[in-house]
């Protein structure tokens, strides 16, 4: 294999949630290890906008793609709807920008890295004879879940979904602990023949064709999960997480005053709430939640997006003024690394698992869609750094309860001594001649080489 002197890799985003962000992250990492490297970054206006900001980016390119959605689109709160909208626009939206940055950065593509929901990348990857490298953003047991969907269906093809939810997953590795019940809707219930189910039952029949997977994660947070998945890919390799390898941080002004806010409260007493950037609970959650951050008498540390604030209750801010901070944005890795921050309420999201591990904060889950559920079923069940609210629903008791035996109790002493392996393996990995390190040097080799 001979490196070349200056190859042109197309990246192609996912541009909803927190997809993109993790992808740009490893693309900054792989610009900086091979500085004669192109990067053209493939994403809709509005998402590379969000991750391109002011920042300027000598090797690393957007380039916007169509988003599927109609003149004069107007969102009517279903937020399926513009994933869905965008599904049926690729591959060709990637395609006619691809080409766009093929003629203006006069260079062929040497390699495609995509988010690995873009399964047609392989195909696009395969006509150009170059590599095709798929990123996982999320965790090991989501992919091993998509991974063996096909098995999983035909295990319980003969039962009724009533039955099959309690059975653990024991014919898969490293799955015994998870029942068919935790699994992200379209792996085995919900509609299997929409345009989401149906991209992702792709993606997995399609990622073992890849050169490389990617995830961001590391391979000692489940190495059993790690080495089964290194038998059904070319080659399977943990690079994160990128949390803590990421070339950027967030930005150093803080100007809602959270860490300063944070350096008056006591260490490990701090509830800190987010639920991500595109979710909003509905408002009798954010009322019970509310009632049970007052009623508790816990600080707390709350970013509120939208109209979120509309529901709060009346008087809330005021008669929690002296205990409670809620912002509409807090800088969440600087939060969570506060040593006042004793739980996180999340969506449970990955890359908010990823953070709070590295801060060491145990978590209290409310999912909502995709693996968040599962994720639940992970930090709770399997891992014993996290709990999920009952039924999945926020409820003012169950809250309050939840809060108490993390701040308070035992069981929360013990989450914060796990956290602490576990951010202990995480900062090995990414270390000098750590697992995620060696893996990220392979990578670099796939994609800066050429027969």
């Amino acid at each position: 294999m001979a490196i070349m002197e200056c190859g042109h890799i197309a990246v192609f985003a996912f541009p909803f949630g927190t997809h993109a962000a993790p992808l740009f992250n490893l693309v900054q990492r792989l610009a900086m290890a091979s500085p004669n490297t192109i990067f053209s970054f493939f994403s809709t206006r509005q998402s590379n906008k969000s991750i391109f900001s002011d920042q300027k980016h000598e090797m690393i390119k957007p380039f916007d793609v169509e988003d599927g959605l109609p003149e004069n689109y107007v969102f009517k709160g279903n937020p399926q709807e513009p994933v869905e909208l965008f599904i049926r626009a690729t591959p060709h939206n990637f395609k006619r920008s691809l080409q766009v940055a093929v003629d203006e950065r006069k260079r062929e593509i040497s390699c495609i890295i995509s988010d690995a929901f873009l399964w047609f990348c392989q195909e696009i990857a395969a006509e150009m004879c170059v590599p095709w490298i798929p990123l996982w953003t999320g965790g090991p047991f989501s992919l091993t879940s998509h991974i063996y969907t096909d098995i999983i269906r035909e295990t319980f093809a003969d039962k009724r979904p009533e039955d099959c939810e309690k059975e653990p997953l024991e014919f898969i590795s490293g799955m015994s602990q998870i029942s068919a019940k935790d699994l992200p809707e379209g792996i085995l219930f919900g509609n299997l023949e929409t345009e989401f189910p149906l991209l992702l039952h792709s993606m997995a029949r399609t990622l073992p064709k890849a050169t490389a997977v990617a995830i961001n994660s590391f391979e000692e947070i489940e190495e059993t999960i790690a080495k089964d998945l290194k038998t059904k890919f070319n080659k399977f390799l943990n690079v994160g997480p990128l949390t803590l390898t990421s070339s950027t941080d967030e930005p150093a002004s803080d100007d809602n005053g959270c860490l300063s806010w944070l350096s008056n409260q006591k260490p490990a007493s701090v509830a800190y709430i987010s639920f991500g950037s595109i979710i909003t609970p509905p408002p009798k959650e954010v009322v019970a939640l509310a009632e049970a951050l007052e009623k508790s008498g816990f600080p707390f540390l709350w970013s509120v997006r939208g109209n979120t604030k509309d529901f709060l209750p009346e008087g809330f801010l005021e008669r929690t003024a002296d205990k409670g901070k809620v912002v509409p944005w807090a800088p969440q890795k600087g939060v969570l690394a506060h040593k006042s921050v004793g739980v996180f309420v999340t969506h449970c999201g990955w890359n908010s698992i990823c953070e709070s591990i590295v801060g060491g904060v145990p978590m209290i889950c409310r999912p909502f869609f995709g693996d968040q559920k599962l994720n639940t079923k992970v930090l709770e069940d399997v891992w014993g750094i996290g709990l999920g609210v009952k039924d999945c629903v926020i409820a003012e008791d169950n809250m309050i309860s939840v809060l108490e035996r993390i701040i308070l109790q035992e069981e929360g002493k013990k989450m914060r001594e796990k956290l602490r392996n576990f951010k202990g393996l995480a900062e090995t990995a990414v270390g000098p001649n750590g697992s995620s390190t060696e893996n990220f040097k392979t990578l670099v080799e796939i994609v800066t080489a050429t027969k």
